[in-house]
C-alpha cells in the first residue's frame, strides 16, 4: 500500500463526520413552534390561556380564514409595563414559576415558549398597557424584532397574529380546511369557557374583514361553583344535557371530584360530549376516559358513550402537567386513586338519580307523535300561513255543553264499555279482541302522585300506561322487569361473592414478561371476580380456577381481551362484563315477557318497584324502561293550547 492509498483511507471517515453545531435563535424557535403550535386552534389555545392567567374577566377571540391570516385575542387582564413586553418574547421568559418549584403549578402556561414560538413563525403583534402605566406596543415577524412603540390602549392585552406559519411554509399544507380549522379553534374556546366559567368569552369570524359574525358567546356567570358551572355548561353544552347531568360531588385521599355527568338514557353515539380537566386544565388523559367508561359499563351498550364534564382537583405535586409542551397530558402520582375516585363518585351518583330516566326520551317520543306539516294552499288551513284548524275547533250552530264527568257507578262502567264489532266494514272484526285493556281500579289521588303514578291499563300486552297528577306514564313491563330482576341478581351476587370452579388441569398461557407481570398485578382483583391466576416461570401464568357462572372459558381469549383494555384503557373490566352479561341474560328469560297480561296489582306493584330500585330508569341495555308524557305536551299534540 501506498502513502497515496493511506491518505485516501484515512480521509473517508474524517470527511463523513458529522459536525455538532450551535444552532441560532430564530431555528431554536422554530423547532420549539412545532412542538407548542400545531394549527391555528393550538395558538389560539396558548393566548387565551395566557389571557386567563393575566386575570382577565372577559376574553374577545377573533379569526379569518380559520386562524391561518388573523388571530386576535384582546383581555381586560393586568397587562404589561414596557419592560415587561420585550421579556416576554424572550424563550423561556414567564410570570407564571420562578423555577424553584417545577411541580407547584397553578397557572395555565409556565414554560415562556408561546411567545416566542408564535413570533418565529407568524407576524406578532402585541400592544399592552398595565395600571398606572404607558401603553406599549412591540411587533415580531419571522423572528425579527422591531423597535418598541407607545399605543394607546384603555387596559389589558391585544395580542395579532397575523399569517400563521409564513415562515415554515411547508406546515400550511398540512392544514385542514378553513371551516375544519375554525371548528378546532371553537372546540378550544369552548372547553376553556367550561374550565373558567366566571370569564366571558366571545368568539368572532371576521373572515372577508368588518365586524365579523360571533359563532360562540359565554357570559361570565355568578353564585357558587356549581350553579356558575351548570350556567356555563347549559350554554356550551345545550340545555338538554344541562337538564339530564347530575351534580357530582366526591372526595378521595385527598382527591376532589366535582362536575356534571348525564344520566344513561342520556347517552351519545361518540365521546364528544366527554370533558375532563385536572386543576383547571383541559387535558386527554386515557386513564380518566377509561374510568368514565367504566363507571357506566354496566348502564350502556358498547356503541353508546357517556356524557360528562369532571374536574378533579389535587395538590399540583400530586400530578405531573410538564409531560408535553402542549400540556393536554397529565402523570399522577397515584392513578388508582384518581381511576377510582371517578368509578365511585359517578355510580353513587347514578344510584342516587333512582329510577329517573332523561327529559330527551319524552321529547323524542313528542316528535314522532307530531302531526304531519299541511300541504301547501289545503283547504283545511286556510291557506298557506293560515293556522292548522282542528274540528274540536269548528264551531258548531250550537252553543256547546261541556258533559259532567262520570263519577262512581258510570265511571266504572265507562271503563268497561266495548264497541260492538262491526261486520259491515272492512278491518273491524278484530274490535271483539282489543289488544288493550283498561284495569277496573278505583280512583287513587295517593298513587297518582308518586313519581310513576297509578296504573290505568295494559296496552298490547307490553306497555303499562300510568297516570301521574301531571301526565301519564308508558312502561315497558319487559324491560323494566329485566332491569329489577337484574339489580337483584348483582346484588346478590355482591353478598354472595362470585362462586369459581377449580380447572382439572390448569391452564398455562406464555406471555411476554411485561404484560405477564401486568395481568398478575392485577391477580387479586380478578381472584374477587372468580378468575385465580398464579405466575408459572417468567413470562408466564397458570390460570386454576374460572368463574362458575360463565361455564367453559377460553382462558387464553380471556387473558388477551384483559391486556386489551390494560393498553387501551389503563384498566380493565372484562371479568367483570362478562359475569354481568351471563346475569343479565339470566334476567332476562327470567323477566315478565311481552305479551303477558297483567293485573292491576300486578302494574302498580311493578311500577312501586321501578321507584325504589337504582338505575331502574333503563333496561341492561341502556334504553330507557318508560316516558313520561306532561298533560300539558299532550294537549299541544291535539292543538288545545
Amino acid at each position: 500500500m501506498n502513502s497515496s492509498d493511506l491518505n485516501i483511507s484515512q480521509s473517508g471517515p474524517q470527511a463523513a463526520r458529522p459536525v455538532i453545531r450551535q444552532l441560532d435563535e430564530g431555528a431554536i424557535n422554530r423547532i420549539a413552534a412545532g412542538e407548542v403550535v400545531e394549527r391555528p386552534a393550538s395558538a389560539v389555545k396558548e393566548l387565551v390561556e395566557n389571557a386567563i392567567d393575566a386575570g382577565a374577566h372577559r376574553i374577545t377571540i377573533e379569526y379569518a380564514d380559520g386562524g391561518k391570516t388573523l388571530i386576535r385575542v384582546t383581555d381586560d387582564g393586568c397587562g404589561m409595563t414596557a419592560d415587561d413586553v420585550p421579556l416576554a418574547l424572550s424563550r423561556h421568559a414567564t410570570s407564571k414559576i420562578d423555577g424553584s418549584d417545577l411541580l407547584n403549578i397553578h397557572t395555565f402556561g409556565f414554560r415562556g415558549e408561546a411567545l416566542p414560538s408564535l413570533g418565529a413563525v407568524g407576524r406578532l403583534k402585541i400592544t399592552s398597557r398595565a395600571e398606572g402605566h404607558d401603553g406599549v406596543t412591540l411587533s415580531v415577524s419571522g423572528g425579527h424584532t422591531e423597535p418598541l412603540k407607545p399605543a394607546a390602549l384603555t387596559k389589558g392585552t391585544v395580542v395579532e397574529l397575523r399569517d400563521l406559519f409564513f415562515a415554515t411554509p411547508a406546515r400550511l399544507k398540512f392544514l385542514r380546511t378553513d371551516r375544519a380549522e375554525a371548528q378546532a379553534i371553537s372546540d378550544v374556546i369552548k372547553r376553556l369557557a367550561m374550565a373558567e366559567p366566571f370569564v366571558g368569552f366571545t368568539l368572532r369570524d371576521v373572515s372577508g374583514g368588518g365586524e365579523g359574525r360571533v359563532t360562540f358567546r359565554a357570559d361570565p356567570q355568578t353564585g357558587d361553583m356549581f350553579d356558575a358551572l351548570h350556567g356555563r355548561l347549559t350554554t356550551v353544552l345545550g340545555k338538554d344535557f344541562a337538564e339530564n347531568a347530575l351534580a357530582i360531588d366526591a372526595e378521595r385521599e385527598g382527591l376532589h371530584l366535582t362536575g356534571y355527568a348525564a344520566l344513561p338514557t342520556y347517552s351519545r353515539g361518540s365521546s364528544v360530549q366527554q370533558f375532563l380537566f385536572v386543576n383547571g386544565r383541559p387535558v386527554r388523559d386515557k386513564l380518566l376516559y377509561g374510568a368514565l367508561r367504566a363507571a357506566y359499563f354496566d348502564y350502556l351498550s358498547r356503541d353508546r358513550h357517556p356524557a360528562a364534564c369532571l374536574f378533579i382537583d389535587v395538590d399540583p405535586h400530586r400530578v405531573d402537567v410538564n409531560v408535553h409542551p402542549a400540556k393536554s397530558e397529565v402523570r399522577f402520582r397515584e392513578p388508582a386513586e384518581a381511576r377510582s375516585l371517578i368509578v365511585s363518585g359517578l355510580r353513587n351518583a347514578l344510584a342516587a338519580a333512582g329510577h329517573r330516566a332523561s327529559t330527551t326520551v319524552a321529547q323524542a317520543t313528542l316528535g314522532a307523535m307530531r302531526p304531519e306539516a299541511p300541504q301547501a294552499g289545503s283547504q283545511a288551513t286556510g291557506g298557506d300561513d293560515a293556522p292548522r284548524i282542528y274540528q274540536m275547533d269548528r264551531r258548531s250552530s250550537g252553543s256547546y255543553i261541556t258533559p259532567p264527568r262520570p263519577s262512581g257507578e258510570s265511571l266504572q262502567s265507562s271503563y268497561n264499555w266495548q264497541a260492538p264489532p262491526r261486520e259491515d266494514m272492512q278491518g273491524f272484526a278484530e274490535m271483539a279482541t282489543p289488544s288493550a285493556r283498561v284495569e277496573e281500579v278505583s280512583h287513587s289521588p295517593a298513587a297518582e302522585a308518586l313519581p310513576l303514578g297509578a296504573a290505568r291499563a295494559q296496552v298490547h300486552e307490553n306497555y303499562i300506561i300510568a297516570q301521574t297528577e301531571t301526565g301519564i306514564v308508558i312502561v315497558d313491563q319487559h324491560a323494566a322487569h329485566e332491569r329489577l330482576v337484574y339489580e337483584k341478581l348483582k346484588k346478590l351476587m355482591a353478598e354472595n361473592g362470585v362462586a369459581s370452579q377449580a380447572l382439572l388441569i390448569p391452564e398455562v398461557i406464555e406471555l411476554g414478561a411485561n404484560d405477564a407481570q401486568m395481568l398478575l398485578d392485577l391477580a387479586d382483583d380478578l381472584a374477587g371476580l372468580g378468575l385465580v391466576i398464579e405466575a408459572f416461570g417468567v413470562g408466564a401464568i397458570a390460570v386454576r380456577e374460572t368463574p362458575a357462572i360463565l361455564g367453559r372459558v377460553d382462558a387464553a381469549a380471556m387473558m388477551a381481551d384483559i391486556l386489551d383494555e390494560l393498553a387501551d384503557l389503563g384498566d380493565s373490566q372484562t371479568v367483570q362484563a362478562r359475569i354481568e352479561a351471563v346475569l343479565s341474560r339470566v334476567a332476562c328469560h327470567g323477566s315478565i315477557r311481552s305479551g303477558r297480561w297483567m293485573r292491576g296489582e300486578e302494574m302498580n306493584a311493578l311500577l312501586r318497584e321501578m321507584e325504589s330500585t337504582p338505575h331502574s330508569g333503563q333496561c341492561n341495555h341502556g334504553r330507557p324502561t318508560y316516558v313520561e308524557l306532561k298533560l300539558s305536551d299532550i294537549e299541544r299534540l291535539f292543538g288545545r293550547t
